[in-house]
């Protein structure tokens, strides 16, 4: 069947642009082009708050910036899980010296058993049966105790904590002043009401410098001044803050508790009586 035009349809017909494989392309393209435009119209005039706060988030930091210097250790010190400060060793060891290999990451320590016999260890070693040394620090080491991370510090200067006769002559001129005893202090009442600032001498720390806040019962009942500095926690050396929050591991069920004090020029020691939760 064919269909027969007249010639006002065929004149009709020739009105129309002939469309071929060029053309369709081109009008392919120019709609894309159309959709493109209108999503940067859209993109340009919609409100950015459906979208949410555009600008960055204020930078800052966890924490107070006087929590931050509180928990600082300046020695990089070993501690156990959780940031806890690290379980010194209730074993009978006494370390007199270390080796640290920076290189290699290892070291050495010449420590003594019960048996007061000195050996060299190096790390990975057997100190005693099911005891083995872990890691070396410069003034301390970390043994592997059945699994669990304890650590052993070289000796201090001990302070006698035996507290003064009674009654007795007086101490000659120039000897050094018997220790204060103070007793019924909790560990809570220490951290609450006695403030610690690490001072600093030569890179390290030589002392806390000791200052009452809170309700400063405390600060007073143990005979602190404001500007005293405590060298000394139970005849070891002070390292920084973390030393007081080793005493609740220390002292589990209270104790005596000596301290050594700078005040002035003089050297002050006070017991205190840790109470029993």
């Amino acid at each position: 069947m064919r269909l027969v035009l007249d010639a006002r349809a065929r004149a009709w017909l020739r009105r129309f642009p002939r469309t071929n494989i060029y053309s369709l392309a081109e009008i392919l393209l120019l709609a894309l082009l159309a959709v493109q435009c209108a999503r940067l119209v859209w993109l340009v005039v919609t409100p950015t708050g459906p979208l949410g706060d555009w600008r960055p988030a204020t930078p800052g930091f966890a924490g107070s910036p006087s929590a931050m210097l509180r928990d600082f250790d300046p020695f990089f010190r070993l501690t156990g899980g959780d940031d806890k400060p690290g379980v010194v060793t209730s074993l009978q060891l006494t370390l007199f010296g270390t080796r640290v290999d920076e290189a290699m990451g290892g070291g050495s320590a010449i420590i003594a058993g019960p048996d007061n016999v000195q050996k060299s260890v190096a790390v990975g070693q057997e100190i005693m049966p099911g005891v083995k040394l872990k890691a070396v620090a410069f003034d301390h080491v970390t043994i592997d105790r059945g699994g669990a991370s304890e650590e052993l510090y070289l000796p201090q200067d001990s302070v006698d904590p035996t507290p003064p006769p009674a009654a007795g002559p007086p101490p000659p001129p120039g000897a050094p002043a018997p220790p204060t005893t103070v007793s019924g202090v909790s560990l809570n009442q220490l951290r609450a009401e006695i403030g610690f600032i690490p001072r600093v001498d030569g890179g390290r720390v030589s002392g806390l410098v000791v200052r009452p806040q809170g309700s400063g019962a405390a600060f007073r009942q143990v005979g602190l001044h404001e500007g005293d500095v405590v060298t000394a926690i139970g005849g070891r050396a002070v390292s920084g803050r973390s030393d007081f929050d080793q005493l609740a591991q220390q002292y589990p069920h209270g104790g005596d508790l000596p301290i050594t004090v700078e005040r002035g020029n003089s050297t002050v020691p006070i017991v205190i009586t840790i109470a029993s939760p």
